[in-house]
């Protein structure tokens, strides 16, 4: 029986996007002047765990390219070769290349070959180069062991006594692929395999997922001993592993004996390169029925072909699946892979502090549950004071359990940021610019459904930030301003609420090119008088773009819209600051989750809907006097300084006939796509948080209603879509307060 290790595929590509995240935020602070000896060291240990992990799992594309990228890893943290900026524009490429494979590998398709050779090429020629800075290692005396295990007699090599823990295959570590590793560390044939097989029982006693055999291996070669533990280092903890150099081994006989762990001494197997072979003249292959060693000398271990010869010493005891040392098939995108990436589960890493939380607050409730229950038993007035305390402390633990559940869902926002240090140095040499990118609140958390969807247009207003916003070098020092500009990330949290504010030092925005522009592509009229604001709303208008020329960072007018529509879509809205020749920001307000909503329950011909807490900009007694219809059809009220368009609720359910006010009605103002609208509603219950439910999976997708949740007493109640609701009005018109005072 063969273990499946598809089980552990969804945590491998987990814990390989990380790896790749840390290592190309370590690539960005490292620099060829003054080269931080700790930083290439994470780097390359989360590249080789890269490495192991996918050489464990028979992604064999990954391991191999890996493999060059951490040669060159391991050579510039010894010091054998000095690091220059190509290498690390290189390892950064590498980064992109190795996401874009693990990714194509997760949604179960074939990856592109294409880019990971050409990389995999301009490695291996740099390695074929002569270093520029070569260490060597200088033996000063005869009875010195170096580390590459050099002695006495001029022997140099190791012998590893590897005596695995039992249960070694079921944590997903195989022999194969360990010995392969070590067999690329020492030239052609210096490298054998001796399986002592005596500790396996009889055949019905077998367990055939646990590991019955040990072995002793011979590295002969100048290979340090660091390198022969890095190879098992993901099972060092729990096995047993003893080095002895070859020349220790030399100083008490001339040939190199083999001593296993019950005594036994062997001749070493012949070390020629002659492939995988046993060694008959020493007569170290027995039968395994005697429990006696087996050798076998392993060269060319990074070959597939290689990979099916082993002795059956060792097949017997590791089972793969099939195939799963070779490369994997190219798997075909059929329907059935595409079914598999839409069911793929994703999951949250989740501290051990939320968790306990978590158990003390169900213990909680099982207390309260317990008191609740014998209070239940022959129940009479005289318990009604126990009853109503009880009740209240059940309020209070599904309070409490609610916002547990919910800290375990919140992520810090710096899984969002991670990703823009890379896209500023990148854009910012593409465009000639010198960038300071700084980052702040990124502790601050909000919940992960937002966080997947706030990336992109947070993208977009960088990119924006960085191609619109900053100045040239020339233009800024024109200015009297730092030659480098800066972007600024900042999130914070603001009542139940996420501000994220993408800040720069820039030009500002132009409002009179802004306004030009809008009059030249018909998106306003051309007799226009518009206030600051106004025209900053602009640039968010579908189709806008004040760029003269199209390239492939911006000038399609596409891209502000969209973020816009993004945002909206999360419940959040986006205002932009701006001061012409200081700079723009653009502040983002989101809700902190979106299973949960701060709701404005209202009443609407006896039927209850709820408003958006964070739309909601302030409630007032409607009066009819002060409507008019300026518009045609679309009545509009002034409030304080400026017009804003009325809509009653009712008529956009069809619940009443058209133009019947009801006596004493109430006027919710609230913002949607940057504008004011005012909603007519009959009454204002009260305010809650409510639990939201998808209407679209649940029934199907209505204009105005973003989801619906079900209240105390059991009914059902529609959450209304701001901005759904102002476009579901037909024929309405956005009116500006200079179109309303004409």
């Amino acid at each position: 029986m063969s273990i499946d290790l598809s089980q552990f595929h969804q945590v491998f590509f987990e814990e390989s996007f990380e790896g790749l995240d840390i290592m190309e935020s370590e690539l960005l602070d490292l620099s060829p002047d003054s080269v931080d000896a700790e930083t290439v060291n994470t780097i390359f240990r989360a590249a080789h765990s890269i490495k192991g992990g996918a050489g464990t799992f028979g992604f064999m594309s990954v391991s191999e390219f890996t493999h060059v990228v951490e040669t060159l890893l391991d050579e510039i943290r010894s010091g054998k070769r000095a690091l220059i900026q190509t290498h690390v524009d290189l390892f950064l490429q590498s980064v992109d290349c190795l996401r874009a494979i693990l990714t194509s590998l997760k949604d179960k398709e074939a990856p592109e070959p294409g880019r990971s050779a050409e990389l995999k090429t301009e490695f291996e020629a740099i390695l074929a180069a002569q270093p520029d800075q070569v260490v060597e290692t200088e033996v000063k005396d005869d009875d010195v062991v170096t580390p590459d295990g050099h002695g006495v007699a001029g022997v140099s090599g190791w012998r590893v006594h590897f005596v695995p823990a039992r249960d070694m295959l079921q944590t997903g570590n195989e022999p194969f692929r360990m010995f392969r590793e070590l067999a690329a560390l020492v030239p052609e044939g210096q490298f054998t395999v001796v399986a002592d097989s005596q500790a396996i029982p009889e055949f019905t006693a077998m367990n055939p997922e646990l590991c019955y055999l040990r072995w002793t291996l011979t590295l002969a070669g100048a290979v340090a001993r660091e390198d022969i533990e890095t190879v098992f280092e993901w099972v060092a903890d729990d096995c047993q592993i003893d080095y002895q150099p070859l020349a220790e081994c030399a100083l008490t006989d001339d040939t190199v004996e083999v001593e296993h762990s019950d005594g036994v001494q062997d001749s070493p197997p012949n070390l020629s390169p002659n492939g995988i072979q046993a060694d008959t003249h020493h007569n170290s292959r027995h039968n395994e029925a005697t429990g006696t060693a087996t050798a076998v000398t392993v060269t060319d271990m990074a070959t597939t072909a290689d990979l099916t010869v082993v002795s059956n010493a060792v097949a017997a005891a590791v089972t793969l699946p099939t195939g799963a040392a070779d490369k994997p098939a190219p798997v075909k995108a059929t329907k059935t892979s595409k079914t598999a990436k839409s069911t793929d589960q994703s999951s949250i890493r989740v501290s051990i502090d939320k968790v306990d939380s978590l158990i003390n607050m169900v213990g909680e409730l099982v207390i309260t549950q317990s008191m609740l229950g014998q209070l239940g038993q022959d129940f009479d007035m005289n318990r009604l004071a126990r009853l109503q305390e009880g009740l209240s402390q059940l309020e209070q633990n599904t309070r409490e359990l609610q916002e547990s559940v919910m800290k375990i869902r919140m992520m810090p926002i710096s899984f969002v940021f991670s990703r823009f240090p890379r896209l500023v140095r990148d854009l910012g040499n593409q465009l000639g610019k010198k960038v300071n990118l700084v980052m702040l609140g990124e502790n601050t958390e909000l919940d992960k459904t937002v966080m997947e969807k706030i990336g992109d247009p947070l993208v977009h207003l960088v990119r924006n930030s960085l191609d619109h916003g900053l100045e040239v070098t020339a233009k800024r020092l024109e200015a009297g301003k730092n030659e480098g500009g800066t972007i600024t990330l900042n999130a914070f949290h603001q009542g139940g609420n996420i501000v994220i504010e993408v800040r720069d030092d820039g030009a500002g925005l132009d409002e009179d090119r802004i306004l030009q522009k809008a009059k030249e592509r018909g998106l306003v009229a051309a007799n226009a008088e518009l206030t600051a604001e106004e025209i900053h709303q602009l640039i968010f208008l579908p189709g806008f773009s004040t760029a003269d020329i199209v390239s492939d960072i911006s000038g399609r007018g596409v891209g502000m819209d969209v973020v816009r529509r993004n945002i909206n879509e999360l419940n959040g809205t986006i205002d932009v600051k701006s001061q012409q020749g200081k700079g723009s920001t653009f502040v983002i307000r989101l809700p902190l989750t979106l299973a949960i909503l701060d709701g404005q329950l209202v009443e609407v011909c006896k039927q209850t809907y709820i408003f958006p807490l964070v739309s909601i900009v302030e409630s007032i007694q409607l009066q009819k006097q002060t409507l008019n219809n300026i518009t045609g059809s679309q009545p509009v009220m002034k409030l304080r300084d400026e017009y804003i368009p009325i809509i009653c609720l009712d008529q956009v359910f069809n619940l009443r006939p058209p133009g019947e006010y009801p006596d004493e009605a109430m006027l919710v103002v609230v913002e949607g796509d940057n504008e004011k609208i005012g909603i007519v509603v009959d009454d204002l219950l009260g305010q809650q948080q409510v639990v939201i439910k998808s209407l679209e999976q649940n029934y199907q997708k209505v204009g105005g209603v973003s989801g619906a949740t079900i209240l105390g007493d059991g009914t059902v109640a529609l959450i209304i879509d701001i901005s759904g609701v102002g476009k579901k009005m037909d024929g309405r018109t956005s009116t500006s307060g200079a179109e309303a005072a004409a």
